[in-house]
């Protein structure tokens, strides 16, 4: 067990070369004590497997650790959300205040604060840093269902800044979840 999850976090890359590798080789290393715990197994080399790619590794030490040290997820899809004139969070910094604007990044916060009438703020993160979101109470009730349940979310809407407080005041919301495949994210929500 204790090798499986070493090779899973990639914990073992120096010796074995990549985690695929490593869980074949720590899978190897463990003696039978099943049914075939008394076979012979000759085995003149082991299979050279391929190395996981960027988003594969990506994905595994999200699902191992629940983060990676590796590209940001966001990064690896920049090209298909500039495709759809998704901007990074440095480039939406420079906006000037009303300009029209949308964002895409991994939903990590969600607090609607008792203070805010009903307001709802989301935290988005891309390869670049974070994206404020204000979420106002008549497009949470047209679109609850991209709002709670996206882990990847675009935001349609207007750009504030005012005094270095930046935020992006959302007019549609998109749930981009599938473009993340099997990483598994999580925010955090406060109510």
């Amino acid at each position: 067990h204790d090798l499986n999850s070493l090779a899973a976090g990639d914990a073992l890359r120096t010796l074995a070369g990549h985690r695929r590798q490593a869980s074949w080789e720590a899978a190897a290393s463990v003696q039978s004590r099943d049914l075939l715990r008394d076979a012979a197994i000759q085995e003149t080399q082991a299979p050279q497997l391929s190395a996981p790619s960027e988003g594969q590794a990506v994905a595994a030490d999200y699902r191992s650790v629940g983060l990676t040290l590796r590209s940001h997820p966001v990064a690896l899809l920049r090209p298909q959300l500039a495709a759809r004139n998704f901007q990074p969070a440095s480039v939406l910094n420079g906006y000037p205040d009303k300009r029209v604007a949308r964002a895409c990044g991994i939903v990590t916060v969600r607090q609607r604060p008792q203070t805010a009438k009903g307001v709802i703020f989301v935290t988005l993160e891309d390869e670049t840093g974070p994206v404020n979101v204000v979420v106002r109470t008549e497009l949470i009730e047209r679109q609850r269902r991209e709002l709670l349940g996206a882990s990847l979310l675009g935001v349609y809407g207007s750009w504030q800044s005012v005094d270095g407080v930046r935020h992006l005041i959302a007019q549609r919301l998109v749930d981009l979840s599938e473009l993340l495949g099997d990483l598994n994210t999580q925010s955090r929500n406060f109510h």
